[in-house]
């Protein structure tokens, strides 16, 4: 059975989603370094960094960093369909998937937590502002540059779901970036929409995202 550290809400929802598409037994251990809780010591014994999703391998194995959970089991479950079995596809949707990591997500912790990139910044709320405000111009052009670069076809990994697509989903739904691509780049929020309505997804962003 697979481990999930998690918490609702978060880019833990990536590797919950790539579970139920594959089909295999796991479990979830609610927890967060912004909300601590008796499994956060758990959590720091795997993973130093207190990052979640973090996932623990049938064999005892760690895996974090969602852009690696989700390439291995890809590439464990090849018959899941995460990655394109044809090999050019599938260098493209790594690609994606690296880009959001590297790129998007990066961006969205400098958000998240500016103090941690600006020295004595803890209780400036001025300098913070200003980060955020310059940072999330940044994270909204990288989007812009996602979407040109990996057009859905009719999903952004070709004709069926896949990893590529769990990862922009998830990711794209924080710091404004949905209302940015509705308003600049329509074809790829349409397909975000597409991507949400897959029932497997729908059903674990019901969990994360509950409607009011």
């Amino acid at each position: 059975m697979y481990t999930l550290y998690g918490k609702k809400g978060s880019g833990s929802a990536t590797t919950q989603v790539a579970l139920e598409l594959i089909g295999v037994s796991y479990r979830v251990i609610e927890t967060a370094s912004w909300e601590p809780n008796d499994a956060f010591s758990e959590l720091l014994k795997v993973n130093p960094l207190g990052q979640i999703p973090t996932l623990v391998l049938p064999d005892g194995g760690v895996l974090s960093e969602s852009a690696a959970i989700l390439i291995h089991l890809g590439l464990a479950h090849p018959e899941s369909g995460l990655l394109p079995r044809d090999p050019s596809a599938r260098a493209q949707a790594v690609r994606g998937m690296v880009f959001i990591a590297a790129n998007c997500y990066a961006a969205i912790s400098i958000i998240d937590f500016p103090e941690r990139w600006c020295a004595d910044a803890d209780n400036d709320d001025v300098v913070k502002d200003r980060i955020r405000a310059g940072t999330r111009v940044r994270l909204h052009k990288h989007w812009e540059m996602f979407a040109d670069l990996f057009p859905a076809r009719p999903y952004l990994s070709g004709e069926a779901l896949g990893a590529l697509d769990i990862h922009a989903a998830v990711v794209s739904k924080w710091s404004g970036t949905r209302k940015h691509v509705e308003e600049h780049r329509p074809d790829f929020h349409a397909a975000l929409m597409r991507i949400e309505a897959h029932p497997k997804i729908a059903a674990v962003f019901a969990q994360h995202w509950p409607k009011s």
